[in-house]
């Protein structure tokens, strides 16, 4: 999938989530990336203004490079989609499902996708007691790049209830989904849709050099080492594949997106777990989409072409009555 024509891209890129800095970091290598192809370049660091700003510029396509709330819960789609514009990735209901944790897994798990179990708590109710068995997960439930996530272990420094003087990243959230701790292997896979329909570009393993794959590690040099392909045997790989694909169908995702897992190598087949899918992956020099195009032959400015093609593929499917989205068939 190519562009055959020169576009007025309009790429949006930081906002005022927690995930600002990569949501800059991706929008500057794309925005960069298009003008390489020859492609005109609006670049919009996002305010409440956003609106204005693109009514102004008139683009013929938006580049979505948000990350976090509002670019991809669903609230800068929903304006988009008002608007009249194309925009690159999920549409409005798809990212409403995909942002919310356990909305994700109402969705997936009936499909036959294994996603661990778990339900949500107050941070009051996380003061009384523990709200699952020791070592358990908490993460929020409607942020991405690992924001917020911790794992509370018997020995955690944070009292036994966790105390309210703990520092801990539960503290900014009201509301946190409480997971049961998988050992093993942290595995992702990215999903990129094509003239024939969605294919995996592989899987990467993360192999962490201290504590686990959250914010600081994600987006530091040298912290995580990225293995691609992993070392899996032949039917992990498979099945890795095989759960992003689905994922990526049943919650109505376009573009790209990337399937996260935990896999307890101890349990085979039965240890592989779904741990969430990301509708806008990071598109910076460390984000792993890139990362695995690259790996299949794609160069990263014909990668973002792809995702500007497929944008307009979408949005001329949707004026002819079509949806963004499987999902927002809903």
């Amino acid at each position: 999938m190519s562009l055959d024509r020169k576009l007025h891209v309009a790429v949006l890129m930081g906002g005022w989530a927690n995930e600002r800095p990569v949501s800059l970091s991706s929008g500057k290598g794309v925005a960069d990336a298009l003008e390489s192809k020859g492609h005109r370049v609006t670049r919009i660091d996002m305010g409440r203004d956003v609106a204005l700003r693109l009514a102004e510029a008139k683009p013929d396509v938006v580049f979505n490079a948000l990350h976090g709330v509002p670019g991809e819960d669903g609230s800068v789609q929903g304006m988009l989609d008002l608007m009249g514009l194309s925009y690159t990735h999920s549409g409005l209901a798809t990212s409403v499902i995909a942002i919310d944790k356990q909305l994700t897994k109402q969705a997936l798990v009936p499909h036959g996708i294994p996603m661990p179990g778990g339900r949500i708590v107050t941070r009051e109710e996380l003061y009384r007691r523990d709200p699952l068995p020791r070592p358990y997960v908490l993460k929020p439930v409607n942020e991405g790049s690992s924001v917020g996530v911790a794992i509370v272990t018997a020995d955690s420094n944070v009292g036994n209830p966790i105390s309210p003087e703990a520092k801990g990243p539960w503290q900014e959230f009201p509301e946190l989904l409480a997971e049961p701790f998988i050992k093993g292997r942290e595995l992702t896979a990215a999903v990129l849709d094509g003239p024939d329909g969605p294919r995996a570009l592989g899987v990467t393993e993360l192999v962490v050099a201290n504590g686990f794959y959250d914010y600081e590690n994600k987006y530091t040099a040298g912290r995580t080492e990225h293995i691609f392909p992993a070392k899996l045997p032949p039917q992990i790989t498979a099945l890795c594949e095989e759960y992003a694909i689905k994922a990526h169908q049943v919650l109505g995702c376009h573009g790209t997106s990337r399937t996260d897992f935990r896999w307890d190598e101890e349990l085979h087949e039965e240890g592989l777990f779904v741990l969430e899918t990301n509708t806008q992956p990071g598109m910076t020099p460390l984000s792993l989409v890139p990362e695995q195009a690259a790996g299949c032959g794609i160069a990263y400015a014909d990668l973002v072409e792809m995702l500007v093609a497929e944008a307009l593929r979408v949005h001329a499917l949707k004026q002819k009555g079509g949806t963004h989205g499987a999902a927002d068939q809903a």
